[in-house]
């Protein structure tokens, strides 16, 4: 099972610098919607089964093309949700980096609560959980491989990386994940595989081959969950 992490075009409140959060409202701007619209190319010839995306707005304009051109009809899942940055919300990043608290979400983010909001730790699990559970849900509908979508927000997406990769929260800020980008992550029965991070422009082809690429051919049995020494080559 492979699911491609989107996170939404860039947005009003992005090119603002400010903290969006759960503000009703925020729009894609005019390269958002571009970036929208890539996609559609980008993914054009993939197998994509399903499309599930965050409620708010911007993640909605987002994937309407995309899931139009596959002809699907997005899910919502309040699990994908933005972070409830609480009384951050709708603040200038200038502003919010003089705070102590900046200095926890960026060194310690397991530990940062956000004032009459929610903690990463809490993001964090309500999204990795989401995400598993449309995962099996599409695998146990289908009875095979499914290629699927989930388009939602930079730390949630972050978040669902860092446990692919087997990650602590405290060292998620590592990773970058910007408007419009891609990362894709393919489950199977032992582990999850990262094959790609914040990819903006390259080429997503190789997500129509076989999950396993090279190893499938190269071990006997299931080989989905196995890496190869030296590393796998898509097929």
């Amino acid at each position: 099972m492979t699911v491609i992490l989107l996170r939404h075009g860039r947005s009003t409140a992005n090119t603002a610098l400010t903290l969006a959060g759960r503000t009703s409202g925020v729009a894609l701007d005019e390269t958002g919607r571009t970036q929208a619209q890539d996609l559609c190319r980008r993914l054009a010839g993939l197998p994509v089964e399903a499309v599930v995306r965050s409620p708010l707005m911007r993640c909605r304009e987002t994937v309407e093309p995309l899931a139009a051109a596959f002809g699907v009809e997005p899910v919502v899942d309040e699990g994908l949700v933005e972070v409830d940055y609480g009384s951050w919300t709708g603040r200038a990043l200038s502003e919010l980096a003089s705070e102590h608290m900046w200095s926890v979400v960026q060194q310690h983010p397991s530990s940062a609560v956000f004032p009459e909001g929610e903690s990463l730790a809490e993001m964090a699990t309500r999204a990795v959980s989401a995400v598993r559970a449309h995962d099996r849900r599409l695998a146990e509908d289908a009875g095979r491989d499914v290629l699927w979508v989930a388009c939602s927000h930079g730390d949630v997406i972050k978040s669902v990386i860092a446990d692919a990769y087997g990650m602590h929260l405290d060292h998620f800020q590592r990773i970058v994940v910007e408007p419009g980008s891609v990362s894709v992550v393919r489950y199977t029965p032992h582990r999850p595989f990262v094959l790609r991070v914040n990819d903006t422009g390259g080429d997503l082809a190789s997500l129509r081959g076989e999950p396993a690429g090279h190893v499938g051919r190269a071990t006997a049995g299931d080989a989905s969950s196995d890496a190869v020494p030296g590393g796998n080559v898509p097929l």
